[in-house]
């Protein structure tokens, strides 16, 4: 049984077409009128009807403008217009949006009872149609995957907006939206693929075969998974809390404790956010997380093989114990502390053994994986400093001044405070406003210019603005073409390239998508300035 609107702002119109059809006795259901769209889009965003009846001159809100909204909104709805004018360009009109008929006033009941029932059969053989495509969307299950995939790997690269991603999301149906996120890479190569650089391994072990990204993806659990490589896994967590998230990370904190220093499953887990873009910065977080896993664990192993006999737990320096001391101490008890720490490595002998060494090493790469997280340090250089210096330690005394020094450094790191990288964000920010209307303007050529790596750029700018480097680029040029769009007679293609878009389709879908708007309709609503529009357009733009 199909349902039935009926918009027309003439009460008597719509009475008679109430009463003179026997409605379920022909197989449709009334389900509602409205004297014009503005109303009726209301009722029929509640009842949802099959079918919409709508005369073209009303107040407030026409036929057309309903009937357009109606078929953008609700493809499946099948409009029949029904009005009094004749001319040729209101028919026009009407077909363009693509309405289902247009007939005029006066119309019989037969006649209109005999339109509704071919509207029906139209209905019939839609969704006969699309029955017969849901069926060969699940023999396309593969292939959907592999777009999801794509998605996700985009989406943790930081390569689409939060407006884009939440796009493609819905294209593909995928349930990406949540309060909280968080990622985990889990790699699960072992020692001889490490060493040959290939395996067909892959996947994690089976204490948690249920989360194998080979089945299909379970949105109800909070987990999206896609394969980096053959033996990685990128997993995007979803939590409706931070409890929750936390609930459906702790596989991932067990598993990673079970692997120890000599596991060959290597785990990195990353912050947790509360907005889609807080997944790119997450997904830096775990690889970060994961490479610093891998150094302990490495260094572990060496650690292990140079004692030659299994190691009691008090060969082993307490990290926690100093990382508590660099967390709460002052400089001035540094010497005494450290003195305490190194006592037990008094019976270490520095000359034939590598075993303090390593311990040393161990710590350090502690404190610095810390380090990167709280103050973000380059890393990389910073290691290859303090192990340069372990390379002159001699004694347990060389030890502890070590230790002192690592400790100074540290609570010097945290001196420079989180301004550290207001220069730096001012110089990128400058580079994109001389340089968004280029094609070639990418992450890629802004960390060339402000000579820092491409990825540690990406993590520095999200968390220094908030926006992923890709957002404030799309929003910078959209902005720009905004005022284009205003102040110039320059055509729609013509603003997209001098914007650095040289696709002007692609230029007009973002355009729509950032401002509701096309760019004809947005050129003619000009009154709505940017100043009225101002906040409306600071929100859109700030979350995607």
């Amino acid at each position: 049984m199909k349902s039935v609107m009926l918009v027309d702002d003439e009460i008597l119109v719509r009475d008679t077409i109430k009463e003179c059809i026997p409605w379920e006795q022909e197989g449709f259901r009334f389900i509602g009128d409205a004297p014009d769209g503005e109303i009726a889009l209301q009722l029929m965003e509640q009842t949802e009807p099959d079918i919409l009846i709508t005369d073209i001159m009303m107040p407030f809100m026409d036929g057309l403008e309903l009937s357009g909204i109606v078929r953008k909104r609700m493809p499946r709805v099948k409009i029949v217009i029904l009005s009094g004018h004749g001319e040729f360009e209101y028919a026009r009109s009407a077909l363009r949006l693509g309405v289902e008929e247009y007939c005029l006033k006066p119309i019989s009941a037969a006649s209109l009872l005999s339109l509704l029932h071919g509207v029906s059969r139209t209905i019939d053989e839609e969704r006969l149609e699309q029955e017969r495509a849901r069926k060969q969307l699940l023999d396309e299950t593969e292939k959907k995957n592999m777009t999801q995939d794509k998605l996700l790997g985009d989406l943790c690269c930081g390569f689409l907006t939060t407006s884009e991603a939440i796009h493609w999301s819905s294209e593909i149906s995928l349930a990406l939206i949540a309060p909280y996120y968080a990622v985990v890479i889990s790699d699960a190569r072992d020692d001889a693929s490490e060493a040959a650089g290939a395996s067909a391994g892959g996947g994690l072990p089976s204490q948690v075969g249920k989360m194998s990204p080979s089945l299909p993806h379970d949105a109800q659990d909070g987990l999206l998974a896609y394969k980096r490589s053959r033996t990685e896994t990128v997993w995007i967590v979803k939590g409706e809390s931070c409890e929750e998230l936390e609930e459906r990370l702790l596989p991932f904190r067990q598993l990673r404790e079970q692997s120890g220093a000599a596991g060959s499953l290597a785990i990195g887990i990353g912050s947790v956010h509360d907005r889609l873009q807080g997944i790119h910065l997450s997904y830096l977080d775990a690889e970060e997380d994961m490479h610093w896993q891998r150094l302990s664990k490495q260094n572990r192993r060496e650690m292990t093989l140079s004692a030659q006999i299994p190691l009691e737990p008090a060969a082993l320096l307490d990290r926690s114990k100093f990382l508590d001391f660099l967390k709460l101490g002052t400089p001035a008890e540094a010497v005494a502390f450290v003195d305490s720490f190194v006592a037990a490595m008094d019976r270490q002998d520095w000359e034939t053994s590598p075993l303090g060494y390593y311990l040393l090493n161990d710590l350090t790469i502690e404190v610095l994986q810390v380090s990167k997280q709280t103050f973000r340090i380059s890393d990389q250089e910073a290691l290859a400093r303090f192990q340069s210096e372990l390379r002159e330690v001699r004694t347990t005394q060389d030890a502890a001044d070590y230790l002192v020094r690592m400790a100074e450094q540290y609570w010097s790191w945290r001196a420079e405070g989180t301004d550290k990288y207001a220069e730096l964000i001012v110089k990128v920010k400058r580079y994109i406003e001389e340089n968004y209307d280029k094609e070639h303007m990418s992450l890629q050529s802004a960390s060339d210019d402000v000579r820092l790596s491409p990825s540690h750029l990406s993590k520095v700018f999200s968390q220094e603005t908030g926006q992923t480097f890709i957002e404030y680029l799309t929003r910078t040029r959209i902005q720009k073409a905004m005022d284009l769009l205003l102040t110039t007679p320059a055509k729609s293609y013509e603003v997209a390239f001098q914007v650095g878009y040289n696709d002007a389709h692609y230029f007009s879908n973002l355009f729509k998508r950032f401002t509701g708007m096309t760019t004809k309709q947005f050129r003619k609503n000009g009154g709505l300035s940017l100043h009225a529009k101002g906040e409306e357009y600071g929100a859109v733009f700030k979350h995607g």
